[in-house]
């Protein structure tokens, strides 16, 4: 019999141990060693069956066990220190806090409001599916770290994502278990009259669809989650936040309406009964939240926030100077799109967003340059014209993605679309091993300290001895964790035990151990290791240098294609004669992460370049004493060093997906294996210690710890992004009509700029021969129609030219006004001095030019000459 309603009874502890469920609360645990001891002592059998759920835990347990831990005076004063130590980093100075007291002039922001559609904090609240959601988990709990007044913004879904199993025949088979949200570290937001917090958002043809707003306490950090499965919705409705990614295009586009649109209204709800500050900077994390500036907008039309409606463009202008837009994906299939016509069924008065032009809405989200599809919405384009400042996740990304999105600036070169970068980064004291950080506090180092720097380099003074056995035990703990899994996929897939004995010789603590994990995209190539079975086997065999591989990895429910790669790699990894050697470990998780990154000497990357927006899975490996093996793609085209592991070469010239491109690839990988890495790896000293592998662990610690950081990350971001906008923003608010005059602006420079051309060119001050040190003087006569001088900047580009006489490695001198004619005629002077030698040349443009404008491109008119 099926339950008709299910629900969690919490338990009540003795007294004495009452501070274990605020402990439990805060998700700070899921980071926190000393905090996990506590759990672990309570049964560490029971601890391991919850799968490290402090909340299962704490009602799983029996009332003698309770009886005896209140009686220990021991734990019950360890119990109340570690609540201490919360206490004190939930409401002590942190870095933020001692950055801005040291720096009262420059801009911090009160709060930043972060959105994403998952976040991956911990294993017990699945609500992730792969990197991004990560990255979002990341930054959160760096921010907590920090001390920077985050809160994130996102949706709590029923089942979460799929898990992953596999079936006889090694295809993959999902399932979606029903997460109850009273079994979950959250807690519902309540009114001052103790009824429960709702938001409600206007549905074409029907009622009101409704959410509830569940809080996270991701150590100082308030994550809000958004539910709609309650009995106050009808039942299509209640299916909204069902699961992530999942349904058809309308099911998704009622979910990124809820997230963005609800996600502001929730915020408003939280503010208002918290008391927290009102959020000064919107940070859109992929596009799927994109909808929150439209609803930014009709809060400022209909004087919801601030005195009084603005038009459209005042209040557009207004939204964009405080959002930060942070875009994923290197492939525009990774893009979300949908019909014009669906959009705009959702939007306009009889929609989400009432008051708001559905016309102009439409046009945010247009693709209405070059190539573009006139009959799709695009969520990255809107983002991109709904965000002052935007950014890719790494320095190759960044520069991938100007070139994807060049169309919403077609008169500029790529290098000067407004898409800047700051590179992801990983939350160590998540995924690095105690036993790793231990190597560095046993020499004095300070894990919790501001200095990242003088933590990694400490690992310099670590015995090489004791880098490696910490290694091997590490490895071990891998091992072990392997078998259990894939003793449990081989039970799922209906072997019986007699048939399973082979597993306990599976893998081997001292054998060069390879981890490939990530989603299954076609792009990221997860059979790139098979390409030529016979040769991986020799490899995984040698008699005196074997290799064993550790594989994990989910497709998409909808993607075929991933789901055959994942058969052929297990079915190659089930033959008899290699079994022991490589394994894949099904549903992949943060659960079977946190002892893989730990266990492996070599992380693996192999997708095809340039496809790979950063990959934050080779930071977690090499903060864990692993070394990378990638092609120069995402982070480790931007960070490879020789000591931090070995580049694959990448036929980039190639076609992608062509068989000649994945055989050179595959070869390469091979060759890199058997002649460089395995060699390595086996040549050890006296002691078993391989000197030179070790030494590349230290230089990896050292010179790429502080780099691949999630606290460097959200610094970059407060510095780069969140402090510039709300200085911005301020700036904007302060001014008398600011928004209003720059919205005026803007629409006067598009009006006029047909007009705005370069009527030409004089230089002087170079003859027939030109030496390094002349003086070169240009004259520029103008035509600005309608706009005064003020309005614009006319420069100088100047640089290398090639052998087509295109500019490269340019830069920008603004010329001076010196005479006005009449018909909005001007001249502008300018000199440079020639510092180089070799090929050389100029141009002259006219640019917008307005003290609120974060880059010439802005408004994507350029004049030239």
């Amino acid at each position: 019999m099926r339950a008709i309603r299910r629900f969690t009874v919490r338990p009540v502890l003795p007294v004495e141990l009452a501070p274990l469920g605020e402990l439990a609360a805060n998700l700070r645990w899921s980071w926190h060693p000393p905090t996990q001891a506590l759990f672990a002592e309570i049964d560490d059998e029971r601890w391991a069956s919850v799968g490290h759920d402090p909340i299962r835990l704490l009602g799983e347990v029996p009332a003698t066990r309770w009886d005896e831990l209140a009686a220990d005076e021991s734990y019950v004063a360890r119990v109340h220190d570690v609540r201490a130590d919360l206490a004190s980093y939930l409401t002590g100075e942190r870095w933020y806090q001692r950055a801005s007291a040291a720096a009262p002039d420059e801009t911090w922001p009160a709060s930043i409001a972060y959105f994403s559609p998952e976040f991956g904090i911990t294993a017990v609240l699945p609500q992730y599916s792969g990197g991004l959601g990560i990255l979002a988990g990341d930054h959160l709990k760096a921010a907590s770290d920090l001390g920077a007044p985050i809160v994130g913004v996102g949706l709590l879904y029923r089942h979460g994502y799929f898990k992953q199993a596999l079936s006889r025949e090694a295809w993959q088979v999902e399932s979606y278990p029903v997460l109850d949200p009273d079994g979950l570290p959250i807690s519902l937001l309540h009114e001052e009259d103790g009824s429960r917090a709702t938001i409600s958002m206007r549905m074409p043809g029907g009622p009101d669809l409704l959410a509830r707003i569940w809080v996270a306490s991701v150590g100082r950090v308030p994550l809000l989650l958004l539910d709609t499965d309650f009995e106050e919705n009808p039942e299509p409705y209640r299916l909204v936040t069902d699961r992530l990614y999942g349904g058809n295009t309308e099911h998704r586009l009622r979910q990124e309406l809820l997230l963005g649109v609800g996600g502001v209204r929730a915020l408003r709800a939280f503010s208002r009964i918290t008391g927290a500050p009102t959020p000064e900077v919107f940070h859109t994390n992929e596009g799927h939240a994109g909808f929150l500036g439209v609803e930014r907008i009709r809060e400022l039309t209909t004087g919801e926030q601030g005195a009084g409606g603005l038009d459209f463009a005042t209040a557009l202008e207004v939204g964009r100077t405080s959002t930060v837009f942070t875009t994923h994906t290197p492939v525009p299939a990774g893009i979300d799109r949908f019909p014009r016509t669906l959009v705009e069924q959702y939007l306009g008065d009889q929609g989400a967003t009432p008051g708001v032009p559905v016309d102009l809405v439409l046009g945010l989200g247009a693709e209405d340059y070059e190539g573009g599809d006139p009959g799709v919405f695009n969520m990255a384009v809107m983002g991109f014209r709904l965000a002052q400042r935007a950014n890719g996740v790494s320095q190759l990304h960044g520069h991938v993605s100007r070139g994807m999105f060049n169309g919403l600036w077609p008169a500029f070169d790529e290098a000067e679309v407004p898409i800047t970068s700051i590179t992801n980064g990983v939350h160590a004291p998540t995924w690095v091993a105690p036993e790793v950080v231990g190597l560095a506090t046993a020499q004095g180092a300070d894990a919790d300290g501001d200095d990242a720097e003088a933590f990694w380099a400490a690992f310099d003074k670590v015995p090489g001895r004791e880098v490696w056995s910490t290694k091997r035990a590490l490895r071990e703990r891998l091992v072990a964790d392997a078998r259990r899994r894939l003793r449990r996929s081989w039970e799922k897939r209906g072997a019986a035990p007699a048939e399973l004995a082979w597993i306990d010789d599976a893998l081997d603590p001292d054998v060069l151990t390879i981890g490939f994990a990530r989603r299954v995209p076609s792009y990221k190539r997860l059979t790139l290791m098979l390409r030529d079975p016979v040769r991986l086997k020799a490899l995984l065999l040698h008699p005196e240098r074997p290799v064993q591989l550790v594989v994990a990895g989910k497709a998409h429910p909808a993607d075929e294609g991933g789901k055959r790669l994942i058969q052929e790699l297990v079915r190659f990894a089930d033959a008899e004669d290699v079994r022991h050697r490589i394994v894949f470990l099904p549903n992949y998780d943060i659960a079977l992460a946190l002892p893989l990154y730990p266990g492996c000497d070599v992380w693996l990357n192999n997708p095809l370049r340039p496809y790979e927006a950063c990959g934050t899975s080779g930071m977690k490996a090499a903060l864990n004493g692993g070394l990378n093996l990638s092609i120069l793609d995402g982070w480790w085209d931007e960070w490879y060093e020789p000591e931090f592991g070995w580049p694959i070469p990448s036929a980039d010239g190639l076609e992608d997906y062509s068989d000649k491109r994945d055989d050179l690839e595959a070869a390469a990988l091979y060759d890199l294996i058997e002649n460089e890495v395995a060699p390595r790896f086996y040549d050890v000293d006296g002691e078993g210690v391989p000197v030179r592998w070790v030494e590349m662990l230290r230089h990896t610690w050292a010179q790429l710890g502080p780099k691949v950081l999630a606290t460097r990350m959200v610094r970059d971001y407060i510095a780069k992004l969140y402090a510039p906008a709300a200085a911005y923003s301020r700036l904007l608010a302060e001014t008398p009509d600011g928004a209003r005059d720059l919205a005026a602006w803007k629409a006067r420079v598009r009006s006029a700029w047909g007009d705005v051309r370069v009527e030409h060119v004089e230089a002087a001050g170079i003859g027939d021969t030109v030496e390094v040190g002349a003086g070169l003087v240009v004259h520029a006569y103008v035509a600005l129609g309608e706009l005064a001088p003020d309005d614009v900047e006319v420069q100088l580009v100047h640089g290398r030219v090639d052998a087509e006489d295109d500019l490269v490695d340019t830069a920008v001198a603004p010329l001076r006004i010196v005479e006005s004619y009449d018909g909005g005629r001007h001249r502008f002077d300018g000199d440079l001095e020639l510092g180089r030698p070799g090929p050389f040349g100029y141009t002259v443009r006219v640019v917008p030019r307005h003290p609120l404008l974060v880059a010439p491109a802005e408004l994507g008119v350029v004049a030239l000459a």
